[in-house]
């Protein structure tokens, strides 16, 4: 039931599947954990599949559906369009959104290309609507508390990030050609999919990048097609293959604009890591690292310890003074994947009931997007690219 005294915000979402899971679990969660002056009203989802579409408003529950996200666009009683589509409908979708003055939370990585994300942030800005990213590592509570103890200079100076985000899903040479490997539909692999979250928890936690050296590389050039596909799996429809014209893996160094340096690698083709999202960042007074896998925890290091109690000691995030700690349970109660969404869903309704738009938001896309594009272009002219340069290129 909906708070008397709250204002509500109808939601219409783009796509249903597992990340359109994910966010119906945040909006049907996020009031039950937190007390906010917002509710969302799970309205309308869209999907090109008439009976698809229809069966997942129904088990994730939502109050009607759409076929087409230009009619779900115009609908007046839908107030916020969440996009949770393939890449290559993001930006489409996202300013069409705007010109209509519908609020916007869009998947990640924001678009296809930098000009793209570019033409998204002016849209937003120019019909002044409300506007966030998803990137929900940054709403992990371990993530959060390594923010402040950043923040507070626990660490002091920061010389190093090293990250990674492994996976291992595709090392079958003979695993469908699904829509994360096309380049139409994605605009890159490993790179956009995996390396855009560790770019945003590098620029959440250390800073602007300065510049970047990096390489991209495909292992399996070709693959079958498809047939159908769901989520991270698929079904092969013959022995037909076509190109795979995206990377697998995407391995980069980087400079700071503070002084840091940082190493960053995404594949999937790390055999053993299913969902390896990892950093660790060293300072002048102490390290931490975070191990996705295990969320709950963030080991700390400080120098300042005395001689022979030296060393990592590990910290369950889960007590009332950590981050999100007083809206779960009790502490060492731990949360799950789930809970990053809701997290970041508690921030956007918050974003709406003040009228700002919460980070990650659109500027944040651009930027990460200058960093994948960099990357990219870096790994064709093998040299050093500034990112700075590159955002400040005409459209």
């Amino acid at each position: 039931m909906v708070g008397l005294n709250k204002k509500q915000v109808r939601i219409g979402m783009v796509g249903y599947k597992f990340m359109g899971k994910a966010h119906s679990h945040a909006y049907r969660d996020v009031s039950f954990y937190f007390d906010n002056n917002v509710e969302p009203i799970m309205q309308a989802i869209c999907g090109r599949d008439k009976e698809g579409v229809k069966l997942a408003a129904e088990k994730m529950g939502w109050n009607s559906y759409e076929t087409d996200w230009r009619t779900l666009i115009n609908r007046s009683d839908i107030d916020l369009i969440d996009i949770v589509t393939p890449n290559n409908r993001h930006a489409e979708i996202a300013i069409a959104a705007a010109e209509a003055g519908k609020h916007i939370y869009c998947e990640k990585p924001l678009a296809m290309t930098l000009d793209q994300s570019k033409r998204m942030l002016e849209a937003v800005q120019r019909n002044n609507v409300i506007h966030m990213i998803n990137h929900n590592y940054r709403f992990a509570p371990a993530v959060q508390f390594a923010k402040q103890l950043i923040e507070e200079g626990r660490l002091g100076k920061i010389y190093h990030i090293r990250a990674t985000y492994l996976q291992d899903w595709i090392m079958d040479p003979n695993f469908p050609l699904v829509w994360r490997l096309s380049k139409d539909i994605s605009g890159s692999g490993s790179h956009g999919d995996l390396a855009a979250h560790i770019i945003d928890l590098a620029r959440f936690l250390v800073g602007e990048f300065e510049e970047v050296s990096g390489l991209l590389e495909t292992f399996i050039k070709q693959r079958p097609i498809v047939e159908n596909s769901s989520g991270l799996s698929g079904t092969a429809s013959s022995d037909i293959k076509g190109p795979v014209e995206v990377d697998d893996a995407s391995v980069f160094i980087a400079r700071f604009e503070n002084g840091a340096i940082g190493t960053f690698e995404a594949t999937r083709f790390a055999g053993g890591n299913r969902n390896g999202n990892r950093f660790e960042i060293n300072g002048e007074k102490g390290s931490i690292r975070w191990d996705a896998e295990n969320m709950n925890n963030l080991d700390v290091y400080f120098h300042e310890d005395e001689a022979g109690l030296q060393g990592y000691r590990t910290i369950n995030c889960t007590e009332d003074v950590h981050p999100y700690g007083t809206a779960y349970w009790p502490d060492a109660h731990i949360i799950g994947y789930e809970h990053t969404f809701t997290n970041l869903m508690v921030e956007l309704l918050k974003g709406i009931d003040k009228g700002i738009s919460p980070a990650p938001n659109f500027e944040d896309g651009v930027k990460n997007q200058a960093v994948l594009e960099a990357v990219e272009r870096s790994s064709r002219s093998k040299k050093w690219v500034s990112i700075s340069e590159l955002l400040n290129e005409s459209s």
